[in-house]
């Protein structure tokens, strides 16, 4: 697989790949946007069919889909998460069983909106947990809406594997580059 010159620089452990559908660009982030802030969860269909249309350029074996959960403050608040809603359309494309409850935001990290890489990999230090039951022995993709730095992607997929998931993969909407 080809990788980008920022993930050549700095690999994103523990996360074996992480690949996007489409980059962070042209009308992509005022959608995001809607989606994520203004109650436009409508939008989560025709974004995860995008997902499911780009996945087979790099599908990889996948037990269990889930998305990036958001603290139970937050989810209460905007009333939906957007990377449920994505993993939930995007895995019924394609075929591949999704779990809600399998990971925990633990912590109510603030948002990860400008913040510089150094301090994003702070805020989500020890951010979640995994439900060993659940996860144990299973290659695991998890499905966010955006990429920045991969540090939201890290820090999940480090509470997976402590539970004892074999593989960890991210899958994204769109990648900022």
């Amino acid at each position: 697989m080809a990788r980008c010159s920022g993930c050549l620089r700095h690999p994103l452990q523990p996360v074996e790949q992480i690949r996007a559908a489409v980059l962070f660009a042209g009308a992509v982030p005022d959608m995001i946007h809607q989606l994520k802030y203004n109650g436009r969860f409508a939008l989560a269909e025709p974004l995860g069919d995008l997902m499911a249309t780009a996945w087979p350029q790099w599908e990889a074996h996948t037990d269990l889909v889930i998305g990036i959960p958001l603290h139970p403050d937050r989810k209460r608040k905007r009333g939906y998460n957007q990377s449920d809603l994505l993993a939930s359309h995007f895995g019924r494309r394609v075929g591949l069983p999704e779990d809600h409850l399998a990971l925990q935001r633990v912590r109510n990290t603030p948002p990860q909106v400008g913040l510089n890489a150094a301090d994003r990999q702070t805020n989500m230090t020890n951010a979640f947990y995994a439900e060993r039951d659940k996860v144990a022995g299973k290659d695991i993709l998890l499905v966010d809406d955006v990429c920045t730095t991969g540090s939201t992607l890290q820090a999940a997929a480090q509470a997976l594997l402590d539970a004892g998931a074999k593989r960890v993969s991210g899958y994204c909407l769109a990648r900022a580059m």
